[in-house]
């Protein structure tokens, strides 16, 4: 990355860039998460988020990628399996489909969340445990054959929040309310939470929806970087 003021990039990967030799740079605790997934879709992109961290961040440290020291510890019960952290950067991580993304910014903390648009979800049934009544009644005038979609920016919107701030799972995503999906991404309440929040949706297919949340006063400057290089020779592209 540049020395100076920095854009937040997200690093993306596909299934299809899995590799074996890949689990060569996990950690124990790693490769035995790794080794619990049952299907093969679940391996490869809990191997491509973990490898995509350790290769950006090796090649910036100047250490191998197996090397860098990464935190996953869960807050409530102390096991590996919380939102990665590291000194010096802050990361997200998010995978649907088969697709795979890794957000990096070395100051202000992020998150980044993709989703797999299904068609075939019942929007409105979960629009009642995961939206607002403002933002359920924005859905209910959405036509039917495109709420799937807006829910599913609904959903990436808040999620990309709740995983900047830290509280992921815990949150009320009920609570947790952003702008419609006409509308450019910001998070417009969140009663109890007062901090900077950037919100912005991210370009990721036409069968995705995506967003990334900053927890800055200032509109991201975002760089999309394919990993697939990255994740085949080892060394990253400059920037």
């Amino acid at each position: 990355m540049t020395s100076g003021p920095r854009a937040v990039e997200i690093w993306w990967a596909r299934l299809r860039d899995a590799r074996p030799e890949l689990a060569a740079d996990l950690d124990a605790a790693e490769r035995g998460r790794l080794a619990a997934y049952t299907r093969d879709e679940d391996k490869a992109r809990f191997l491509l988020g973990a490898a995509v961290i350790r290769r950006v961040l090796g090649r910036d440290l100047e250490v191998p990628p197996a090397e860098v020291r990464l935190d996953r510890t869960c807050p409530d019960c102390g096991r590996p399996h919380w939102k990665v952290a590291t000194d010096g950067m802050q990361l997200s991580v998010s995978h649907s489909g088969d697709l795979v993304a890794v957000a990096f910014h070395p100051r202000a903390a992020v998150g980044v969340d993709v989703e797999l648009v299904d068609p075939t979800i019942d929007a409105d049934s979960l629009a009642a445990v995961s939206l607002s009544e403002v933002e359920a009644d924005q859905l209910a005038e959405v036509d039917p054959a495109e709420r799937a979609r807006a829910f599913t920016q609904y959903w990436t919107r808040k999620e990309a929040v709740v995983k900047a701030t830290g509280d992921g799972v815990r949150a009320d995503l009920r609570k947790v309310i952003v702008s419609a999906p006409d509308q450019p991404a910001a998070l417009l309440e969140w009663p109890g939470y007062d901090g900077p929040v950037r919100l912005v949706d991210l370009p990721a297919g036409q069968d995705y929806a995506a967003a990334l949340a900053v927890l800055s006063d200032e509109t991201p400057d975002v760089r999309s970087i394919d990993a697939g290089p990255l994740l085949s020779s080892g060394s990253a592209p400059r920037r």
